[in-house]
């Protein structure tokens, strides 16, 4: 975690005393702040994504480990992975459609 600016008294802290504006409403932070955290937020977010394509790939593909993957282990992977994101941009795709839907509908409602 950086911090920016400061004495450095913080660093021999916790954390408590920094951690609450992250947790409470963000509505009047600092704009730089909510930024630092929406990008912390995306980096761990793509990690999952990550760990969770690796996980399943590596179980799905990976019979017996060696020094080497033979090439029915590489395609397995590549197919994996590829299948994984057009799985994840599908479900993407589709929650914005839903969102976008029941915008309109709110919106149709309340004319």
């Amino acid at each position: 975690r950086s911090r920016r600016g400061g004495t450095g008294r913080d660093r021999g802290d916790t954390g408590s005393t920094m951690d609450p504006p992250s947790t409470a409403g963000l509505g009047g932070a600092d704009p730089q702040l909510q930024r630092f955290i929406e990008v912390e937020t995306q980096k761990q977010r793509f990690q999952q994504l990550v760990h969770q394509m690796t996980e399943l790939c590596w179980e799905k593909c990976m019979d017996k480990p060696g020094p080497k993957l033979d090439s029915r282990a590489e395609t397995c992977f590549v197919n994996c992975v590829e299948r994984f994101i057009d799985t994840s941009q599908f479900i993407l795709n589709r929650l914005e459609q839903t969102q976008k839907s029941k915008s309109a509908f709110s919106e149709s409602l309340s004319d």
